[in-house]
């Protein structure tokens, strides 16, 4: 299991550093065998020997893992078979079809033909053998592989649910206790039977100077080169002067914290074995020693990157000091826990001890490592609810962490149970995957780092490369490519890993075309270079060689806007042929796609095409004055989907191409710049008209922008309401200042109005009472509690002899009238022949 372990953390590393070694072996392997041509009769015997293998259940399972990865390279080079003789294959049945259809039944053709078309079959048959031999054993490879994986996941099944002695029973604690005790004779028996040899004794006293000098640098390595790697790393990180990416050398000098005390143990183990006193238990601990050695300095360096103390530039994780000490001692545990299990299998032989023996020694390992997994999942959570969210996208990584520390949580507590029912293959299966996969994020976490602080370091933005977009994308690829370390770790078989490899790198058909990695990466490289190569001769078209010739700025952008379409077209079929990818053979699966794909993308097919139109036809450019649909403004940019219109507000209005090209537009400024501009003006009745008519032809005149040729015209429209209607015509050489000249018009006539004494009238309604003496006479009806008396009205003040009566009472068209109307009977309110009634002069 920890084998797996260091080979995941080994992956992580390669992908990390750039080197990845496995993800390059298994391609070079398949190519190897690839070139290699199919031996049937040896094929004939693996084959024979694998279904004997399969029928017999006292095969073990690393033999049948050894003979699946013989089937799965005999069945690579089975597939590379088929395809022999595949373009000489095409090219005779090209010559077939030149001979036309065979004739039907009882017919008969041209004798010459007839015998070519014979002897072109019978050469077709013979080159086809080859490829149909390799097709038939490379189904019956197949099917083996799978035989295969079921025996072995039954197997494991089987293995995973086997119910053994409960530990906690006690009648299983002497077996265990007799186990390990029987352990530890036997290796002193072995030093003591040893010591009791003259030659290895005296082989012993010529090494000791060697195994001093061991054991010295030993000593000084695990005692001080921890601490020494400790203190140059904080110096890095607290060095006074400017040091450019000193998060990346201090987490690169860090991992001597790993390095320098591992070579102690191996150091340790070399001085023991110098010794010659261990026999084939002993040898076989110390060959384990520096695997376990290293899961606890790994564990213990790891503890304190994700849970750094006081003072660290960096904390993953948001928890309080305590917290952290908290996090580092659980993974120092963790990787002593582990390192425990990893000595366990050479001290104990758990294939030669009993089941209930067994059970009790790994009983105390599985509980412990299920708490420190139940612990840090708890911390996990902790961090998770005490960062704010108030953004989900931002809060990604709090959340997942919160999800990650539950499945610990759970994990932990579950193997517990297990073990302690009797499941304890099952429970081992459960808790060591899950804290080393705690292990595996905490590698993930920490390249992500090392990513951005390189790219911080690189680019010169330091803390701001965290928020960068290439940090992200390659920590979506880190985590992307980690997906084989954890299967690994939970289970998965290297050979199964390498199959999954070759299925990628062989590829998928579509259509009768398969495409692979290789052809993908040639498509994307050479479509990449035709599509720079198009941007460099857009831009050498649109500032350096349109620019000089006389066609105007709307007709240089369709031209290079064409090119630009032309040129990614051309870079699509220079890559897909580049690649050896045949679109004919797509042709079926590309027409079916297109009839459900046109009806959903019809609008914007609608819109491209209306875009291309709009480049070559250019009814509208970039910078012209148009209005449509009710909106007015300036084209700023015209795209393969859209046009965006700059309104006078400075808005951008995004429009489809469709409505340009269907709709009605108005188009101000296309071909010429000039438009006419109308004022009104409103004089009042009694206005000298041809008055009028000369003051504003002056103010016209004088209008720098009107054109001289028409003339600006003064036209009298007719008689309003209110006033006497004119109308002030004239033709602006640039139509793009209507809005100002009209401002300075307005100006200019409201001032020589005021000089010349010309009313500019406004509407008033004069509302007169023909009989306002009803109102009087009127009675009220009596007042009641729901409806209170109306407030009285006082009487006219009698009238004086010789003093004209007052006029009627006007009502104010806006406040209305201060007497209360709403009960009173109101009389008739008149516009007869003129008796009283509001005129409608307006004054």
């Amino acid at each position: 299991m920890l084998s797996r372990f260091c080979a995941a953390a080994l992956i992580l590393l390669a992908v990390v550093l750039g080197v990845a070694p496995g993800a390059y072996a298994p391609a070079a392997h398949a190519q190897t065998v690839a070139e290699t041509a199919p031996d049937y009769a040896r094929w004939e015997r693996l084959a024979t020997q694998v279904e004997d293998a399969i029928e017999d259940p006292r095969v073990a399972d690393g033999e049948l893992d050894t003979l699946r990865g013989q089937v799965v390279d005999a069945r690579a080079r089975f597939l590379a078979a088929q395809d022999a003789n595949r373009a000489r294959i095409d090219t005779l049945r090209s010559q077939i079809e030149v001979l036309g259809p065979p004739p039907a039944e009882g017919g008969t053709e041209v004798a010459e033909i007839a015998t070519r078309r014979t002897e072109l079959n019978e050469q077709l048959s013979r080159l086809q053998v080859p490829g149909l031999a390799a097709e038939e054993a490379f189904r019956r490879a197949d099917g083996l592989v799978s035989q295969i994986d079921q025996v072995l996941r039954d197997r494991q099944a089987d293995a995973l649910m086997t119910l053994v002695p409960s530990p906690l029973n006690p009648a299983n604690w002497q077996s265990g206790l007799n186990t390990l005790f029987s352990s530890f004779v036997a290796i002193l028996g072995e030093v003591q039977n040893n010591w009791a040899e003259p030659r290895l004794r005296t082989e012993f006293q010529a090494n000791l100077p060697v195994i001093l000098a061991y054991l010295l640098f030993a000593g000084v390595l695990l005692t001080r080169g921890r601490r020494w790697m400790e203190q140059l790393t904080e110096r890095l990180l607290n060095a006074s002067t400017t040091l450019r990416g000193r998060n990346v050398w201090a987490l690169i000098v860090s991992l001597g914290q790993i390095v320098l005390p591992l070579a102690g143990v191996l150091a340790l183990a070399e001085a023991v074995k110098a010794t010659s006193m261990t026999a084939l238990t002993g040898e076989e601990i110390l060959d384990a020693l520096p695997e376990a050695g290293f899961v606890v300095l790994a564990a213990r360096w790891l503890g304190g990157q994700i849970f750094p103390a006081a003072g660290a530039a960096y904390a993953p994780l948001n928890l309080s000091l305590e917290r952290r000490r908290e996090g580092r001692l659980h993974s120092l545990l963790i990787g002593v826990v582990l390192a425990l299990d990893v000595l366990r299998v050479p001290l104990t032989a758990p294939d030669l001890q009993p089941p209930g023996a067994n059970a009790m020694i790994s009983f105390p390992l599985i509980v412990v490592a299920g708490l420190l997994a139940l612990r840090i999942g708890q911390l996990l959570r902790l961090h998770a609810e005490a960062r704010p969210q108030p953004d989900p996208g931002l809060s990604f990584f709090d959340r997942m962490m919160g999800i990650v520390g539950r499945l610990a949580m759970v994990l932990g507590v579950l193997a517990g149970v297990l073990a302690a029912v009797g499941y304890v293959p099952a429970a081992e299966a459960v808790v060591y995957p899950a804290v080393m996969s705690l292990g595996l994020i905490g590698v993930l976490v920490l390249a992500q780092r090392l990513v951005s602080d390189i790219y911080g370091m690189i680019t010169g933005t330091g803390a701001d490369a965290n928020e960068a977009l290439v940090p992200a994308l390659v920590g979506l690829a880190l985590v992307v490519v980690s997906v084989p370390a954890f299967a690994l770790v939970w289970g998965v078989r290297v050979t199964q890993l390498r199959e999954v490899w070759q299925s990628i790198a062989e590829g998928f058909s579509i259509g009768g075309t398969r495409i692979s990695p290789s052809n993908l990466l040639t498509f994307f490289i050479v479509f990449v270079l035709g599509y720079t190569v198009t941007r460099l001769i857009q831009g050498g078209l649109g500032t350096s060689v349109l620019p000089k010739t006389r066609i105007e700025k709307g007709g240089q952008k369709a031209i290079v806007s064409g090119v630009g379409y032309l040129g990614v077209f051309l870079a699509g079929i220079t890559a897909f042929a580049t690649a050896g990818i045949d679109l004919s053979a797509l042709a079926l699966v590309a027409g079916a796609l297109s009839v459900g794909i046109g009806f959903g993308l019809q609008n914007i097919v609608s819109n491209f095409v209306s875009g291309i139109i709009l480049l070559i036809e250019r009814p509208v450019s970039e910078g012209d004055w148009i209005e449509v649909g009710g909106t007015m403004g300036v084209v700023r940019s015209i795209s393969v989907r859209s046009t965006v219109v700059e309104t006078f507000d400075r808005t951008d209005v995004i429009v489809p191409n469709a409505d340009l090209i269907s709709g009605t537009v108005t188009n101000w400024t296309r071909y010429n710049n000039t438009g006419r501009l109308i004022v009104p003006v409103g004089v009042a009745y009694g206005s000298d008209t041809r008055r009028i008519e000369a003051i504003l032809n002056e103010i016209a005149e004088a209008q720098p922008l009107a054109v001289v040729d028409p003339a600006p015209a003064i036209l009298f429209m007719g008689f309003g309401a209110d006033s006497l209607n004119f109308e002030i015509r004239l033709i602006l050489s640039d139509v793009a200042f209507k809005l100002a000249v009209m401002s300075d018009m307005n100006h200019e006539i409201a001032r020589r109005f005021q000089e010349e004494g010309i009313e500019i009238p406004f509407a008033q309604r004069d509302i007169w009472l023909r009989n306002p003496e009803a109102l009087r006479a009127t009675p009220h009806p009596a007042p009641t509690p729901e409806r209170p008396a109306p407030p009285s009205i006082p009487p006219h003040e009698p009238q004086e002899p010789g003093r004209p009566a007052p006029p009627p009472r006007r009502i104010d068209p806006v406040m209305g009238s201060r007497a209360d109307l709403s009960d009173a009977k109101l009389p008739d309110l008149g516009s007869d022949d003129g008796a009283g009634s509001g005129g409608g002069d307006g004054r």
